[in-house]
């Protein structure tokens, strides 16, 4: 399905459904195709809402995951969003891990798959042969278990991004940021639920970061998918829709 893209101010977003909101945080290739069977399991129950982050507009001094956790903050505030169930995959994860800890009291719980904040093999650090497709198709390939999953439109989608000079730039600066914000000593400050749903398969945010994440965070319970990489409800939807069911259940108000 096509998504309608709203408009409120100068926000740009995905709306579906009615219900606690739900909202999810894409990555840092993050299509809002990569949410397609979470949102369309979920707008049954919850009001599900996809921010499109500004990764490509913001200016190179707010292009950071402090910056961007800063325009999540103005959107929440703008649509004036309580009671939140927050979920971030990858750059999205840290980003969301970073709100919270600033606004604690509006977020109800936050998932967490395939989050940095702690440690990442960066795809957007360098790109040394950005103008070589295959090299892109294969480093694309490497976000999933199994290679199928990079399908032609989201290889062509990675490649258009890195080939722009502007792009790769802000991507690259996203990366390094993310790299240099680690959470390790604040995240026992977190005591809403958390979920974390990880990939066994996972190259870029490896199990052991799952691990130290359900380490850290005291009220987390953490949840393997196997054969599966870095994005489940990309690569394994059926599965992570009711592992995440599940949860969201329990965090009901």
């Amino acid at each position: 399905m096509e998504y309608e893209i709203k408009h409120s101010g100068k926000f740009k977003y995905v709306e579906e459904g009615v219900g606690e909101p739900l909202v999810l945080l894409h990555g840092l290739f993050g299509a809002l195709s990569n949410f397609k069977d979470l949102v369309d399991h979920f707008k049954n129950t919850h009001r599900v809402i996809i921010p499109l982050l500004p990764l490509y507009d913001l200016t190179l001094i707010e292009t950071s995951v402090s910056g961007l956790a800063r325009f999540v903050a103005k959107f929440i505030e703008h649509q004036k969003l309580k009671d939140i169930h927050l979920l971030g995959n990858s750059l999205g994860g840290h980003i969301g891990l970073v709100y919270t800890l600033k606004h604690q009291e509006l977020i109800r719980s936050i998932t967490l798959t395939g989050s940095s904040g702690l440690f990442e093999n960066g795809m957007g650090e360098t790109y040394p042969k950005r103008g070589d497709y295959n090299y892109v198709h294969k480093k694309t390939e490497l976000t999933f278990y199994d290679p199928k999953v990079a399908t032609k439109e989201l290889v062509d989608e990675v490649f258009s991004i890195v080939n722009n000079r502007l792009k790769a730039l802000k991507i690259i600066a996203l990366a390094r940021s993310a790299i240099r914000h680690n959470l390790g000593d604040e995240l026992q400050q977190i005591k809403i639920p958390v979920c974390l749903i990880w990939g066994k398969n996972d190259t870029i945010t490896p199990p052991m970061v799952a691990d130290e994440f359900h380490k850290l965070l005291p009220t987390s319970e953490l949840h393997w998918i196997d054969k599966c990489g870095h994005a489940p409800m990309m690569e394994v939807p059926g599965e992570f829709n009711v592992i995440l069911s599940s949860f969201l259940t329990k965090c009901k108000a």
